[in-house]
């Protein structure tokens, strides 16, 4: 991890037994864990469950103050071109969440970025 304290780290990840999602997003700043997101749910599909994931630790890292950078580290690379596929309409609801956060993200200031 960068010792830049304006860097946060998203680590999302799921898994599913028995038809029951777990989904998990950690916040890092500063090599140090500073929020853990732990979702359960069922009868939803692995997209669906990493899209949730990925969308609450984006979700908690861009309310974080004095942040300029996010990145976002996933087993999820598939789904994440997925969200901002605009052809896909099934995820057109998580991508409209997202986009929001990352547009009002890159609105305070012009060096504002995420990284996948």
């Amino acid at each position: 991890m960068s010792e830049d304290l304006k860097i946060v780290v998203v680590i999302s990840d799921i898994s599913i037994k028995n038809h029951v999602a777990m989904s998990i997003a950690y916040i890092h700043v500063h090599n140090m864990l500073i929020i853990k997101t732990l979702h359960h749910t069922i009868d939803i599909t692995s997209t669906e469950a990493k899209l949730f994931a990925i969308k609450c630790g984006i979700n908690q890292a861009t309310q974080i103050a004095n942040i300029n950078y996010i990145i976002v580290i996933t087993n999820s690379i598939y789904t994440t071109k997925r969200i901002f596929n605009l052809l896909v309409h099934s995820y057109q609801i998580q991508l409209s969440t997202i986009l929001r956060k990352l547009r009002k993200f890159s609105g305070k200031d012009q060096h504002n970025f995420i990284e996948f």
